[in-house]
């Protein structure tokens, strides 16, 4: 390269590298050398240097899941305007691999880490988190825990969630004021730090309205269409197609769906025979029939918040990364058609 351009080495890092003066006519003859041998810059290399342009990694379970795109959508935005790279990655729900991921983007030397979604915490998980946190931190990056509290009050994260618990609680006390009193949660998870929330806001509202735990319904193992349509088309095998519940508050939305799926097998119309509530707002809600109402979660806010703080911590203009910050977002209830009064007898 530089005896194509008749210059020498140190001109040739100094015009690539772009953050040295150079002469415009040394600049001119370093660029017509780099078209004429069609000469490509090693990325990694400059990366490690730390010359090139900044990566910010996004992790997330799946690419086909709006909530998590849309995160990934607005970290990959936010962060493209603040002339960083975004490397999005998906572990599939394996947790083995979404540690490995957060590890590699550590040697990657990725200027932050935006790890998305729930997960069920072990001490194990939370042992080798708390460790890569810590890792990340002393590297000079930093880990952010979007949509998902922090699993200890001592993890080195900065953390931008949303209000999960209100979120349940608004859409349960909303199908309480039109009257029903027997409600099932469908979409069990034990220990999941996205589940929990929800089943806790159902329960907070559930009490609050006079209702004790034996009022509580729950039923179902995963969120999804598929887990949702299987957990229901159990329920109603059993009871014959007559289940004592009025309502429904479904995990999410895909399971809203499932269930819906198969209490129209049984001939059960909703709202008229039984209501159902749903959670994300995802695209699919306003499309069922009827249009299901549903808690709306920021997810593309999520992810460009993920950014901004992160940026601003990192300049200096937010509170010390040595410290986990916690920054929470709204949820709210999009109201439609999928919720009744309780049918009588």
């Amino acid at each position: 390269m530089a005896g194509r351009a008749g210059v020498s080495v140190a001109t040739v890092s100094r015009v690539l590298a772009g953050n040295y003066p150079t002469s415009a006519a040394a600049r001119a003859k370093v660029l017509r050398a780099v078209k004429d041998l069609d000469y490509v810059i090693d990325g990694r290399a400059r990366a490690l240097a730390g010359t090139g342009p900044k990566t910010v990694a996004v992790i997330v379970s799946s690419v086909d899941s709006a909530f998590y795109a849309g995160v990934a959508q607005g970290v990959e935005q936010e962060a493209a305007a603040r002339g960083r790279l975004c490397m999005v990655c998906s572990h599939g729900g394996d947790e083995a691999r979404e540690l490995a991921l957060v590890q590699m983007m550590r040697e990657q030397r990725s200027e932050f880490v935006v790890l998305v979604g729930g997960a069920v915490e072990d001490e194990r998980y939370r042992a080798r988190l708390t460790e890569y946190a810590h890792g990340l931190a002393a590297a000079g990056s930093r880990l952010v825990l979007c949509g998902r509290p922090a699993p200890s009050p001592d993890m080195p994260v900065l953390v931008v969630e949303y209000d999960n618990e209100a979120g349940a609680y608004a859409v349960v006390s909303h199908l309480l004021a039109a009257g029903h009193r027997d409600i099932l949660y469908l979409g069990m998870m034990p220990g999941h730090s996205t589940v929990e929330p929800r089943i806790a806001g159902y329960r907070r509202a559930l009490a609050d309205h006079g209702l004790g735990p034996a009022a509580e319904r729950t039923a179902g193992q995963g969120l999804g269409r598929a887990h949702g349509y299987a957990a229901m088309r159990q329920i109603l095998d059993e009871c014959g197609g007559r289940p004592a519940f009025t309502a429904v508050f479904a995990g999410d939305d895909q399971a809203a769906a499932g269930a819906m799926a198969a209490m129209r097998e049984q001939g059960l119309r909703t709202p008229a025979d039984i209501s159902v509530v749903g959670y994300n707002n995802d695209g699919l809600a306003q499309d069922l029939n009827p249009p299901l109402t549903t808690v709306n979660i920021p997810a593309y806010e999520l992810g460009r918040e993920s950014v901004r703080l992160a940026l601003a911590e990192a300049a200096g203009e937010g509170p010390r990364s040595s410290a986990q910050q916690r920054h929470l977002l709204g949820t709210h209830i999009v109201l439609r058609e999928s919720v009744g009064r309780p049918r009588q007898g």
